[in-house]
């Protein structure tokens, strides 16, 4: 990250005009635009949300992108999935603004080049990885695929994406970390279902943040950091705000009841007690990668 912002020049971002070179293009009669449905998505009945750059929100960016409650995110991952925007747009808008934006923009060419030049991404990057000892219990899978494992957030970001085929970038990241870390099983599952699901879609996104998360890709969280869910939603969701729009059965419950480890209050309300304890899991998963 750092070589890339050393070699970065404003003229990089430049419009290339692709306007001029439209007459090169095969002329074929005029059809439909097909719909979302025809080309194999889900219909969403949420839409896909606005692009969102504005000087407002890229001087808070720092400070938001993390807070899954608010609206601090620029929602071009779906954009940039399809060509809506181009990335020499948004950098340009970026350039003397919001180098957090910029460093986001920078992650997503990172791993588009890693997957240019190692494209084996049906295996771990740091091969040793690939001898994990998985547990891969399709019971505990299903329940995280359909948000019911007892953690709130969790459950939260997995609800979210089921039904608007999005999920919150610091919620992808805690999810991730309980599957693999929690779950044990195997990174690979988990960025199969991301692929079924998300609209914003993007192979080298996805494999690249699947295996940081995992701890064996090229540039990797190391293997014995754990996401303790508890702690990321009392720090990025206190109040409850996203927790409680996708797990309504947590809406009458006060933050404190919700972030209780304990669970006492949840559980009355009908929602699940948790699936597995933090750190039970986290001191097994540290043993398994250990042991290679």
């Amino acid at each position: 990250g750092r070589k890339w912002m050393q070699l970065f020049r404003p003229g990089m971002a430049e419009a290339f005009p692709s306007e001029q070179h439209l007459h090169r293009l095969a002329r074929t009669r005029s059809l439909p635009a097909p719909s979302l449905a025809d080309i194999g998505f889900l219909d969403m009945a949420h839409g896909v949300p606005a692009l969102r750059s504005d000087p407002a929100l890229l001087a808070n960016y720092a400070r938001t992108r993390d807070l899954p409650g608010v609206i601090g995110t620029s929602a071009a991952s779906t954009h940039l999935r399809f060509g809506t925007v181009s990335v020499r747009e948004l950098v340009r808008r970026t350039l003397g603004s919001s180098t957090s934006y910029l460093n986001e923009l920078m992650w997503r060419e990172f791993f588009m080049q890693i997957l240019w030049h190692f494209p084996h991404t049906d295996r771990a990057f740091k091969p040793a990885y690939d001898r994990i000892e998985w547990r891969n219990d399709p019971a505990q899978f299903s329940a995280w695929c359909e948000g019911r494992t007892g953690y709130p957030m969790v459950d939260a970001g997995m609800r979210e994406l089921n039904a608007t085929g999005l999920m919150h970038n610091r919620v992808r990241m805690v999810v991730a970390s309980f599957l693999v870390k929690h779950l044990l099983i195997d990174w690979r599952w988990g960025e199969a279902y991301f692929a079924q699901r998300l609209l914003d879609f993007e192979l080298s996104s996805n494999n690249g943040n699947w295996q940081w998360v995992a701890g064996t890709g090229c540039d990797a969280s190391p293997w014995f950091r754990i996401f303790n869910p508890w702690i990321q939603q009392e720090k990025f969701d206190a109040e409850c705000v996203y927790i409680k729009k996708w797990v309504p059965e947590l809406a009458d419950l006060s933050p404190k009841e919700i972030h209780d480890t304990q669970g006492a209050a949840r559980i009355l309300a009908g929602y699940p007690a948790p699936m597995c304890d933090h750190k039970t899991e986290a001191q097994e998963t540290k043993r398994r990668f250990g042991a290679l």
